[in-house]
């Protein structure tokens, strides 16, 4: 079959790869239908997490249909649509029974690296490097799925193949940022980053009660997207000054909460972002933390700051004064996929979110290396590429 996989550093390449088949009893094969790129898979490409192999599979956001399933496998039939959560979980151990899937116990198979780098090893995730287990990805034909019964969930009819899919992992991860913030109604929310996770975040705080969101990015396709959209506030960091905006924006206290959708690549201007990118690219700091700086100092005293960009290591310049002498709620974490999913495809076929307009630019699986070039350039307006195999 066909895969888009990773060739070494800054490369990809689409190549024949053998087809999965089950493994274990609880295991399914889905045919992906949709698969969607991701800004975390850019720290792949990049080298910033050094777990990847060459001829490993990219990809972890998609949705397909059941073609196989394991002997243990009971929920689910051959023919089901379905969206997979990216995280991979068992469903049966302490953190999966509290629903906590993202730090499952037992889905990761080679833990030692991430049980060196963070003291104890979370869950496995597809496509995402031999650090969280080796998983073949999802830019491709088809992707087995362990544990089917617990990832794997039947898309309403009538939810078109590329809306479902942000299911996956957007949606969820962009919720829970949400979820994190405690929202009790009337709250100034500001979110980083006005990428398809940042977008919905953005909505998702809105369903949940904010009354003001205010979404921060440079790019303006992008800002006026979020605000044609959601009806969001916008600010280009580029053009102004975030704190400074922010304090006008909310009377000089600050948001409620800062949800940072952005991560260890995130962008800014100024001498501070030059001193990451030097620090970064000398490998003497693994992240770039600037929109995490931002949201701390930005939020109001008391405050709650959600962190949902992905950072693999150790940062520099972290503002833990500020965090502490303000007595903010820090709170972060992959999206527990599974918590989420089934709510949200109720909301996506009740029509209360919709994000099927983040597929800007939908590409046959032969394209992937344009449809990742599209998306890390921002070119052409792209928010997302959805790639659909061939066949």
């Amino acid at each position: 079959m066909r895969a888009l996989c990773w060739e070494g550093v800054g490369k990809l390449a689409v190549r024949d790869v053998p087809e999965p088949r089950i493994r274990a009893a609880g295991d399914i094969i889905v045919k992906v239908r949709a698969s969607s790129v991701c800004g975390s898979d850019l720290h792949l490409i990049n080298g910033y997490l050094p777990a990847m192999r060459e001829g490993d599979v990219m990809g972890h956001e998609f949705m397909g249909e059941v073609v196989e399933t394991g002997p243990g496998v009971q929920r689910l039939r051959v023919g089901d649509r379905v969206v997979v959560g990216s995280v991979v979980a068992c469903g049966g151990c302490w953190y999966c029974r509290t629903e906590q899937f993202s730090l499952c116990d037992n889905s990761n198979p080679q833990p030692v690296l991430t049980e060196k780098l963070w003291g104890h090893s979370p869950a496995g995730i597809l496509g995402y490097s031999h650090a969280a287990g080796g998983y073949a990805g999802s830019h491709a034909e088809y992707i087995r799925v362990p544990f089917g019964d617990v990832g794997a969930f039947p898309v309403p009819d009538g939810v078109p193949d590329d809306a479902a899919v942000f299911a996956s992992d957007a949606m969820p991860t962009g919720w829970m940022a949400a979820d994190f913030c405690g929202l009790k109604g009337g709250e100034v929310v500001a979110v980083w980053g006005a990428g398809a996770v940042g977008q919905m975040a953005a909505r998702s705080a809105q369903i949940l009660g904010a009354e003001r969101v205010i979404v921060i990015d440079r790019l303006p396709e992008r800002l006026a997207t979020a605000a044609a959209r959601l009806g969001v506030e916008t600010i280009d960091y580029a053009r102004t000054d975030v704190l400074e905006a922010l304090r006008e924006m909310t009377a000089g206290r600050g948001p409620d909460a800062c949800i940072e959708a952005v991560g260890m690549e995130s962008h800014d201007v100024g001498p501070t972002y030059a001193y990451d990118r030097v620090k970064q690219s000398a490998r003497l700091q693994s992240d770039r933390p600037t929109s995490v700086r931002q949201a701390i100092m930005a939020c109001r005293k008391g405050g709650t700051v959600s962190i949902v960009g992905v950072y693999a290591g150790l940062v520099d310049k972290f503002p833990l004064g500020a965090a502490m002498n303000k007595a903010l709620v820090l709170r972060m974490g992959q999206m527990h996929a599974q918590r989420y999913i089934p709510m949200l495809l109720d909301r996506l076929a009740a029509g209360e979110i919709d994000p099927g307009y983040l597929a800007t630019h939908p590409l046959p699986l032969d394209q992937g290396v344009r449809g990742y070039e599209l998306f890390e350039k921002k070119r052409d307006g792209c928010l997302r590429t959805v790639l659909h195999p061939v066949g």
